[in-house]
């Protein structure tokens, strides 16, 4: 066996041995990098294959409603997406209500459910004392796992009748406000987009405001200590510092929440009254795409099965342009904070 050091520093060599400092030899090396350059391509080929199958599927779906769709597509074309008549009777469906719907309801759910995830948020990291921070983030994050069907049966049963005695002070108060006022008008049923709407709020805050305070929590605490010893006020610690530090954070909560409300089903139908009229009350009963495919998708035959599936479609291009939006809103904000 050759000597792992030159033959005029054996002394050398004999004391490396008994140490433990061995040189591998060259062909040691050179196969440790090859079956390291193996190993790193083998790594690299399955992150690939993992994402691109994350777009087969995604393409998989997209087409397979599409094409289920397509008989009432080739008959209505454009006139689908931008007519309001849903008769199964006739065979002539529009989907704008159903959109305006799903929309509508999406963003009374977000209205109400940023500003409070926001508070809680940060409360629980700046303001709250710590032997109440764990009683109530759990709790905040129980309500994640709360199923939608138990949303749903909570707003039927405790939440409707609510809305219904509440409804008309909505109509004597905010009704006779100018402009506005139209969309608090109508019968006192308590099925309705704005019960649809609250529901949806209560279901998408933890999510939101479990990233939101996760963000917050990650801002160092020196940043904020040097902040209050110059004189910053709370406020302006969170509106200087946890704020510029947590954008982006913060604003993928909010759509990630907006993608839950976008797609939620059962909760929705519960409380929506699924009426597909166009209405410019909050209080009248409406639809959402979702809930007009689990009402009717079992008994629709044809051209009725067909225009759910285009519904379908509709849902998936409307989520993913909202995700995208997303996407593309995060990167301007990482670009300016960079700046």
């Amino acid at each position: 066996m050759p000597a792992p050091y030159p033959t005029h520093d054996r002394e050398h060599a004999a004391d490396a041995m008994a140490s433990g400092d061995v040189r591998p030899s060259s062909a040691d090396i050179d196969a440790r990098s090859r079956r390291d350059a193996r190993m790193d391509g083998a790594f690299r080929l399955l992150l690939q294959a993992s994402a691109v199958l994350v777009v087969v599927v995604m393409l998989g779906a997209a087409l397979s409603t599409l094409w289920g769709g397509r008989e009432v597509l080739v008959k209505e074309g454009w006139h689908f997406f931008a007519d309001r008549t849903w008769d199964p009777v006739a065979d002539d469906y529009g989907a704008l209500a159903p959109i305006i719907g799903t929309l509508t309801t999406s963003l009374i759910a977000l209205l109400l459910a940023v500003p409070t995830s926001f508070g809680i948020a940060m409360f629980l990291t700046e303001v709250a004392p710590p032997w109440l921070r764990t009683p109530v983030a759990t709790a905040i994050d129980l309500l994640a796992s709360i199923p939608s069907i138990i949303y749903g049966m909570w707003g039927l049963f405790v939440f409707v009748p609510f809305m219904a005695e509440l409804e008309p002070g909505l109509t004597r108060t905010l009704g006779r406000l100018p402009f506005v006022g139209v969309m608090f008008q109508g019968p006192p049923l308590g099925l309705g987009v704005l019960t649809a709407g609250i529901v949806l709020a209560v279901m998408i805050l933890p999510f939101i405001c479990a990233v939101m305070r996760d963000a917050f929590a990650s801002v160092p605490t020196r940043l904020k200590e040097s902040a209050f010893a110059l004189g910053a006020t709370r406020w302006e610690v969170v509106w200087h510092i946890v704020l510029p530090q947590t954008r982006s954070a913060a604003v993928g909560g909010v759509f990630l929440g907006l993608g839950r409300a976008l797609g939620e089903t059962m909760a929705v139908t519960f409380v929506l009254g699924n009426a597909f009229d166009l209405s410019t009350s909050l209080l009248m009963p409406g639809s959402s795409i979702a809930s007009a495919i689990a009402n009717e998708f079992n008994e629709a035959p044809g051209m009725h099965r067909s225009a759910l599936i285009a519904l379908g479609f509709v849902l998936f291009v409307v989520t993913f342009v909202v995700l995208l939006g997303a996407r593309f809103m995060l990167r301007r904000l990482a670009q300016r904070q960079g700046a």
